[in-house]
């Protein structure tokens, strides 16, 4: 039986070693790469096709919740695995709609990493027993999760990952060079997020983002 294949994402160099050197003991799973941060992921993952993606949340540039996004339109089948310190439950539904295969929190990692990335390799999806309850009984009492008032949820996927990105503090041409893309349709993107959310300031823009946690003080 081969082995799983498996990339690592997080912003912490010791977090990433600790973690690649604890999987490297299972005989089932092969560590083949390690990216710091969403530019890297995606990249990393188009170079080397893994199983499985194993990704914190809070990044620079391309936070997990972006970087998810644009996998998933490279391959609507990638298998990803959100490991994070953050349990709020609309991080969790977040990710969920998104496409994550499984939500599990860092002080939890052990033999339950283990246990969901063989989970998620199977074609199955993964909730920490410590989340999964408030996550259903949450879905359950918010008619299963729907975020039509959630003026966040009217941004399309590049202005989502524009406004992290203000909120960073980078200019239009970082952003424009991050992401790709002109620093015309950066503005352009920047615009439109301002209209949808009517918010015309920078400042305002980053305290949207810090509600949404998008980014942390």
């Amino acid at each position: 039986m081969s082995k799983i294949s498996v990339l690592i994402v997080d912003d912490h160099a010791l977090v990433r070693e600790g973690i690649a050197a604890f999987l490297r003991l299972s005989s089932d799973i092969e560590v083949v790469g390690e990216a710091s941060d969403g530019v890297e992921a995606i990249e990393s993952f188009k170079k080397l096709n893994p199983d499985i993606i194993v990704m914190d949340i809070a990044m620079p540039k391309l936070g997990g919740l972006e970087a998810l996004v644009e996998i998933k339109k490279i391959t609507p089948g990638a298998k990803i695995l959100i490991l994070t310190q953050y349990e709020d439950k609309e991080y969790i539904k977040r990710f969920l709609r998104a496409g994550a295969s499984g939500y599990m929190l860092k002080r939890a990692v052990g033999l339950d990493l283990l246990n969901a990335i063989k989970v998620i390799a199977d074609g199955e999806a993964y909730l920490h027993p410590s989340i999964a309850a408030s996550v259903i009984d949450d879905y359950v009492g918010s008619n299963k999760g729907a975020a039509s008032d959630d003026p966040y949820e009217m941004l399309t996927d590049r202005e989502k990952q524009v406004l992290k990105l203000i909120a960073e503090g980078h200019t239009s041409k970082e952003i424009a060079d991050i992401l790709g893309i002109s620093a015309k349709t950066a503005i352009a993107h920047q615009t439109n997020l301002s209209e949808k959310l009517e918010i015309h300031s920078r400042a305002g823009l980053i305290k949207f983002a810090i509600t949404k946690g998008l980014i942390k003080l």
